[in-house]
Order: structure tokens, then C-alpha cells, then sequence
């Protein structure tokens, strides 16, 4: 055998098991496409330590079930034995009509056919998926057809000048081959391309900051959102320091089942943070660890409640549901919780008092009110200035499409219970006690020039209140309310 019949066997050789890789790896790409394309979770509720939400209809009437899907009129709820139930929405309680339409609307977006890939599963846009098909066909064909005449040329040109030419032509063209898969691959995109930077925060963590104040609060949890339950009655006295009152008193709220507050576990940075100065006016923006919920340092007119005197020496105050919340950091909640956060807000990042983590003095803040530090991930600070807790969310969060912005709400989250029609504010009245007065019954104590006026109030097992209102001109007036 001659020397270049030698070289002609060695190159065909050689080509043969190149050509048998491609191949290979052409149908290899072929099967991952089909697992991938085909693939679905399976499965929902089922199984040991599945938690099962309730559902309060106007009736008064409580159905345990997890969201499934629902429409514009109902909603599908999953029961402990893999029943369906079909709920008419006007059938539930406000609070709950709310979450209904907010989980419909959040399930529509999961639902579209965007190229996102969830932690759950990977989902490719339809187009896409065509795109890539015939691609690979192409490949697998195109590289039998050209390997044959890519080999002809060699056996042709062996002796030929032009051998390494086309020696480089092929190469090129796997090089151009590896590159087309790349970019079709890269036309698939995450939910949101910073998410992937934030670390889920873990369960252990956000509950830690919670234990100090249990069994006051009360917590659990799923894949998705990390659940409070309170009372709204902090442990603190309240309402003394006020000299702006709009006569509203706290009372217990019903911050349980499914109108806990929740808190996302997978914070998602917002391309756009929404700026607390024009948006947020209505409900909550953080939840303290304490089971309070923390509201924009602006009320609804826009207004610094701490500057025109509406905030207690807590820095709280009650809503016209007489439900207590604050408008100012909790910056006292840091005597019982050290360097753990004293609140989270509501889009999954933590709220930490004016130290950092690690007990070091607080670095310069960003204009949401917090920054990324040494463990890269973002937190909020409270401070003693405005915005005292958040100035803009960082996160990404859903609002309520019922109350557009400035008034607009972040959802989802807890909801009040108003017992008595809404109280309007007393002219000079500045609050000089509080205190309980026996199991479940309290004593405001204002004053209004040199005159003092009171409010005492008391609810039995039944939820029957009754209010004995004195007013600084010695007027008794005894009013009484069932919840």
C-alpha cells in the first residue's frame, strides 16, 4: 500500500468517527428537545404536610381547598381527597373575592406562552419549538448528504493543494453548526433574568425573625409565599403621643387563615421599583415581626402622618377600620430581636433597623431605602427619616387592578374588619392614656384644651363591643356593635 493510499485510510477513518459523533450528538439534542418540549409537572396537593387554605363565604359557611384555576365568575378549589369545588366569586367574603381575582390573574400571567422557565418546569414558546424542530431535522440530514461528498472531495483532493482548504471548510461549518444551536437556544429566557442573582430566602430565616413575638403570631408556609397570622394587637401599649386623631381605637383583626399576611419566598427585582411617594396610599407595604402591618409614611392625602402628629410614640395609629398599624419604622422592635429583621416587606426583601446584619453601623441607603452589602442581597433599613421604611419597592410586586395608583394596594395581603362606621378627626384632641381595663376591654384618655374625654369599650366571647364614649364637654353616649 502506498503512502498516500495510507494517508486516504487514515483520513477516512478518522471522518468516519467525526461523522458518527455528529450523529450522536444531533440525535441526542433531538431527544433532550422532545423531554423538554413534552414535559409537565405532575401532581398538586397530594400528600403528607400539604397545607389546605380556607375559604370564607358570605354565608359565614368555610371551605378548605386549594386554588386550582378559576375564570372571571368562579374558582376551582383542589380538597384534601383531590376533589374539585366550583366557588361562584360573589359567593365569597370581600377579603377573599379579592384573593380570587388576585390568584386568577397571577395564574392568566403563568399561564401565557411566554418562553419562561419556572422552578418548576420548563415551558418554550410554541414558535420556538417548531423553529428548533426542523433544525435539528435539517442537521441530521444535511450532515449524512455533506459527509458523503465532504469524503469524495478528500479522496479527490488527497494530494491536492487545496486539501487543508477543504479540511477547514468542514470544521467551519460544525463551528457554524454549534453556533445556530446556541442562539436557538438562547431565545429561551428566564421569568425575570435578575431573579436568578436573588437566593430564595429560606423558611428558617424569615420564621427566626418571627419566633421573638410567638405565640402572638403564628406562622407557616408553602413553595411560594411565607404566611403570617395575628390579631393585630401588638404588645406594646398604643395610640399615646397623638395629636392628630381621627377617634378611631384598636380593636382585634382577623389576620388568619386565608387573610394572613404573605410574604414572597422569591423576591424578584422590578425593571421599574415603584416609588412610595405616588403609589401605595392604600393598605400595606411591609408587615413588622410582631404581626403589625406597616402602611406608607404618607397617608392618603399624601400627607407625613409622623410630621402632622398622627402616629402614637410607636409610631402607629388606627385606620378607620380602628385597625392598628404603623406608618414609621418599628425601630423599638430591635430590643427584642437584636440584628434579625424587625419586618419584611411585601415584596420578600427584609427590613433591618439602623444597624446592618452584622451589627456594623448602617451603610449609605439607596433611594428604596436599602442596599446590598456583603452577602449580596437586597434589605430595607428603618430609620427615623422619611420614608422611614421603604421609599420605593425594590421588588416586584402585584397591585390591586380595583384601586389604581396613587390609592392602589399591593396584593396579596391581609385585609381589616371594620365593626363601627368610619369616625371623623376631633379638632385639638391629643391622647394622653391607654391602658386595659380587664380581659378584653380598654380606656382612651384624650384631652381637648383643659378638658379630658374618654373612650372605654369592651367586647364578650360573642363579639358583641360595646363603646361608652365621654367627651370633653361631659356628653356620655353608649353604643354597641356585633361583629
Amino acid at each position: 500500500m502506498s503512502l498516500t493510499q495510507d494517508k486516504s485510510s487514515y483520513i477516512k477513518l478518522i471522518f468516519m468517527k467525526i461523522n458518527s459523533i455528529i450523529r450522536q450528538s444531533l440525535l441526542i439534542a433531538l431527544l433532550i428537545y422532545s423531554t423538554v418540549s413534552l414535559a409537565h409537572p405532575g401532581g398538586h396537593y397530594q400528600g403528607a404536610g400539604a397545607i389546605f387554605n380556607n375559604w370564607q363565604l358570605k354565608s359565614g359557611k368555610v371551605i378548605k381547598g386549594n386554588f386550582s384555576m378559576g375564570k372571571s365568575d368562579f374558582i376551582l378549589l383542589e380538597q384534601v381527597d383531590g376533589n374539585l369545588v366550583k366557588v361562584a366569586i360573589e359567593n365569597l367574603s370581600e377579603q377573599d373575592q379579592l384573593l380570587a381575582r388576585f390568584k386568577i390573574k397571577k395564574y392568566e400571567q403563568l399561564n401565557i406562552g411566554s418562553g419562561n422557565i419556572s422552578n418548576s418546569t420548563i415551558q418554550i414558546d410554541s414558535n420556538i419549538n417548531y423553529y428548533l424542530f426542523f433544525i435539528l431535522i435539517i442537521l441530521i440530514m444535511a450532515t449524512f448528504i455533506i459527509s458523503k461528498k465532504v469524503y469524495q472531495l478528500f479522496s479527490e483532493a488527497i494530494q491536492s493543494r487545496t486539501k487543508w482548504l477543504l479540511i477547514s471548510s468542514y470544521f467551519l461549518f460544525l463551528s457554524l453548526v454549534g453556533f445556530a444551536c446556541k442562539k436557538t437556544t438562547d431565545t429561551i429566557t428566564t421569568n425575570n433574568t435578575s431573579s436568578s442573582s436573588i437566593p430564595k430566602t429560606t423558611t428558617g430565616f424569615i420564621d427566626s425573625a418571627f419566633a421573638p413575638n410567638k405565640p402572638s403570631v403564628s406562622t407557616r408556609w408553602d413553595d411560594t409565599y411565607f404566611y403570617v397570622a395575628s390579631n393585630g394587637i401588638p404588645a406594646h401599649n398604643m395610640m399615646v403621643g397623638i395629636t392628630n386623631w381621627q377617634q378611631q381605637v384598636p380593636i382585634p383583626q382577623f389576620y388568619t387563615g386565608t387573610n394572613s399576611w404573605s410574604i414572597p419566598l422569591q423576591p424578584v427585582y422590578a425593571s421599574v421599583p415603584l416609588s412610595t411617594k405616588s403609589n401605595f396610599m392604600k393598605g400595606a407595604v411591609a408587615l413588622a415581626v410582631n404581626g403589625i402591618p406597616i402602611f406608607n409614611a404618607l397617608n392618603n392625602r399624601s400627607e407625613d402622618s409622623y410630621l402632622i402628629g398622627e402616629l402614637d410614640n410607636w409610631g402607629g395609629h388606627c385606620g378607620k377600620g380602628d385597625d392598628y398599624h404603623y406608618h414609621a419604622a418599628p425601630l423599638h422592635l430591635s430590643t427584642t430581636s437584636g440584628l434579625k429583621p424587625i419586618a419584611f416587606a411585601l415584596d420578600g426583601f427584609a427590613v433591618y433597623g439602623e444597624k446592618e446584619p452584622d451589627g456594623s453601623a448602617m451603610q449609605t441607603l439607596d433611594t428604596c431605602h436599602g442596599h446590598v452589602i456583603s452577602n449580596g442581597v437586597y434589605h430595607y433599613h428603618g430609620t427615623t427619616n422619611y420614608p422611614y421604611v421603604v421609599g420605593a419597592m425594590k421588588g416586584k410586586v402585584s397591585t390591586d387592578p380595583s384601586t389604581p395608583a396613587p390609592e392602589n394596594q399591593i396584593l396579596p395581603q391581609a385585609f381589616s374588619s371594620p365593626l363601627r362606621p368610619a369616625t371623623t378627626p376631633l379638632s385639638g384632641a391629643s391622647i394622653k392614656a391607654f391602658a386595659s381595663t380587664g380581659t378584653n376591654a380598654y380606656k382612651l384618655t384624650y384631652q381637648v384644651g383643659a378638658n379630658m374625654g374618654y373612650v372605654e369599650y369592651s367586647w364578650d366571647a360573642g363579639n358583641k363591643y360595646t363603646f361608652k364614649l365621654t367627651s370633653s364637654a361631659g356628653v356620655v353616649t353608649t353604643n354597641s356593635y356585633q361583629r
